[in-house]
């Protein structure tokens, strides 16, 4: 029996013995938005030590959650998902959802990073889009820009790929993520965001189907 497991029979237990030590979900989340090198990894994680972080992916590598990889066109090694690993994004944007409460009260000094809405504006705008026409915005925080593609199947986010864009959204971390959840409606937030082009695509995007819960 490992040291670090629970030793308890339990789909739970077991998986926690794999995923639950301080910064393995993160590391996930990281790998979530795309294949990584060390130090972008190492970029994407403030607070974490670089000897810890080489610690929980030699882990991860081990369990077989994580691997390493020759990035495409590049002379360089990236770690990236495993398929089995990649399965964790449901339970993951399932904990961005239940998270919602604790979001509310915004930054409150903690860091933010701008790719990490990648993973949380997939798991809290709704799955199928309630649209008559496929769109195609952008959103701008702190500098970096997305693109958010919403058909009537479904949604896309990534990095901005230079394609042209129906609408942009410009607002702070806090606020594009209320959006998303439901907190909070374009018209309560109007003096505070910034939109070039088509104001009913942005609307589309965040139209809001299910209510936050209160904490």
């Amino acid at each position: 029996m490992a040291l670090r497991s629970y030793g308890q029979y339990c789909g739970l237990a077991r998986a926690l013995d794999v995923v639950g030590d301080r910064w393995n979900l993160l590391i996930v989340r990281q790998l979530l938005i795309g294949p990584a090198r060390y130090r972008e990894l190492l970029g994407g994680l403030p607070g974490v030590a670089t000897n810890l972080l080489a610690d929980r992916l030699r882990d991860l590598e081990n369990d077989g959650v994580v691997e390493r990889r020759l990035a495409e066109g590049l002379n360089a090694v990236v770690y990236a998902l495993t398929e089995w690993g990649a399965e964790l994004r449901e339970p993951i944007e399932g904990l961005v959802r239940w998270s919602t409460p604790l979001m509310t009260r915004g930054p409150d000094g903690d860091r933010f990073d701008a790719a990490w809405l990648v993973v949380a504006l997939r798991a809290l705008l709704p799955g199928e889009p309630a649209v008559s026409r496929s769109s195609t915005i952008g959103i701008e925080v702190d500098g970096g820009l997305f693109q958010l593609r919403t058909t009537r199947s479904g949604r896309e986010i990534e990095k901005h790929d230079g394609r042209e864009l129906d609408a942009v959204l410009r607002a702070d971390a806090a606020i594009v993520l209320g959006l998303a959840a439901g907190a909070l409606k374009l018209d309560d937030v109007a003096g505070l965001v910034d939109i070039e082009g088509s104001e009913a695509a942005v609307r589309d995007t965040f139209r809001a189907r299910h209510p936050i819960p209160r904490a």
